[in-house]
């Protein structure tokens, strides 16, 4: 999928969670954006690059889209976790100007799976809720998704046979066995089995042995992925993301 630049302006700022602030990016360039990608992902140039040095970006998920419109919901982690886009999303007032680059294509659960296994935390749960909202409405599963206060138990349009589990974590990027736990516990039934998993890297690593080695799940029924780890950057992430990828022999998601 081709990617551009588009200059937008922020149009709305909400907390919608104790740990969960909204942002709506507006703009007449957005008519250009290719549509319906909700669960996808752009690029905020929180500062443009300039001679010998990088554009500093950070990679987020378009919780919803509309005509001229894109809702973006950014963790509120705090401490090791906390990072420059959260800064400027706490900071930003209507009309301040924002310039993405994207979008990267959603990556949902294949379709027509007897079983969904879904495990996120608060990094994931804009994909994660944008998925489960377009997911068919005969799906079932379950879905774990840790928070770092029970209030961030935000609505979800799942379907009714896709269970939600919350988890509340107050220190986000500790604790990573709290997810693969969460779905260890599950009953699964004698059908085809699909398993969706992003979180922190370390919970990830958890996630991936249960998922991929005791259950034996694989691509196209496996996707997972790590969106931050704890204590470093988002560049510093993918140095890290990509060192395991290779050492597993596996294409980066």
């Amino acid at each position: 999928m081709a990617q551009a630049f588009y200059d937008l302006t922020v149009a709305a700022s909400q907390r919608v969670s104790p740990s969960m602030h909204q942002i709506t990016l507006a703009g007449e360039a957005l008519r250009d954006f290719p549509p319906a990608q909700d669960g996808g992902y752009f690029k905020l140039i929180l500062e443009p690059g300039s001679e010998g040095k990088k554009a500093l970006m950070r990679t987020y998920t378009i919780r919803r889209q509309r005509e001229t419109e894109l809702d973006v919901l950014f963790a509120l982690h705090g401490g090791q976790a906390a990072g420059p886009a959260t800064g400027w999303a706490l900071e930003a007032d209507l009309g301040d100007s924002m310039t993405i680059r994207g979008p990267g294509p959603a990556k949902p659960p294949p379709e027509n799976c007897g079983f969904y296994l879904i495990a996120g935390d608060m990094s994931a749960l804009p994909a994660v809720t944008a998925n489960l909202e377009a997911m068919h409405r005969d799906a079932k599963g379950v879905a774990a998704l840790e928070i770092q206060n029970e209030e961030d138990a935000i609505a979800i349009d799942a379907p009714d046979g896709i269970e939600l589990r919350w988890i509340v974590n107050p220190e986000p990027g500790h604790h990573p066995e709290l997810l693969a736990n969460a779905l260890r516990e599950i009953e699964l039934p004698d059908c085809e089995i699909a398993g969706w998993a992003a979180c922190e890297f370390e919970g990830m690593k958890l996630l991936r042995a249960y998922l991929r080695d005791e259950l034996g799940l694989a691509s196209p029924n496996l996707y997972i992925s790590s969106y931050w780890k704890l204590g470093l950057t988002e560049t510093q992430h993918k140095v890290v993301k990509r060192e395991d990828a290779d050492e597993q022999e596996v294409p980066i998601q």
